[in-house]
């Protein structure tokens, strides 16, 4: 869910409004409410909202970055428990969500430039994982609701490949411009991709 232009939710008091005042060719002006672009402004409407929602930040369901808000869940019953809830604090302070910036019901979503899925965290580090689509395939099948979950000999092999590839980070270097580039590029039935790669020498080993 999105709050509909967060800052401006924010009903200045007067003190603030004597602070924030501006001069123009015509007088001086006040600010009714939090203006973009003040510095201070997305900590304090951050600070705000966690004060609003101390109870689902502790039980861990419910992530807001300034005005940007997620709520997941485990099943379906539960998550539309968890919106009820939300939507209806929401309602009480008269708070405003911007209806064409929400998605309700989704198996996963983009977050700050980041993929948020079933997946969780393995999703997060997707792009640091040689094959991640190719390893992953089996649970992003499981994400219909249509199929029954099933514990198979693929799945548990792709765990553990998964965890072995999360547990052994790559080397991630600054490129030499004077050193050539490998440009990889794969694509199947499952998904595709591209890497740009190059090989460089430190401490005496090929990285």
């Amino acid at each position: 869910m999105d709050a509909l232009k967060g800052l401006y939710q924010n009903v200045l008091t007067d003190n603030d409004k004597e602070l924030l005042r501006i001069i123009v060719h015509c007088g001086i002006l006040e600010y009714l409410r939090m203006p973009f672009g003040i510095e201070n402004a997305p900590s304090h409407y951050q600070r705000m909202i966690n004060t609003i929602f101390p109870e689902e930040f502790s039980e861990r369901w419910f992530i807001i970055y300034i005005d940007d808000i997620i709520v997941f869940s485990e099943t379906w019953d539960s998550h539309l428990t968890r919106l009820e809830r939300v939507l209806q604090k929401i309602v009480q302070l008269k708070m405003k969500i911007s209806l064409k910036k929400c998605h309700f019901a989704y198996n996963e979503l983009k977050s700050l430039g980041h993929v948020v899925s079933g997946l969780r965290f393995s999703g997060y580090y997707r792009q640091h994982i040689k094959d991640f689509a190719r390893i992953s395939n089996s649970f992003y099948n499981l994400c219909d609701q249509q199929t029954v979950y099933e514990t198979t000999e693929e799945r548990v092999k792709a765990y553990e490949e998964l965890k072995i590839s999360l547990t052994n980070a790559p080397f991630l270097l600054i490129p030499n411009w004077k050193l050539p580039f490998k440009l990889y590029i794969d694509a199947c039935g499952e998904g595709l991709g591209a890497a740009l790669h190059q090989t460089q020498i430190i401490n005496d080993k090929r990285v």
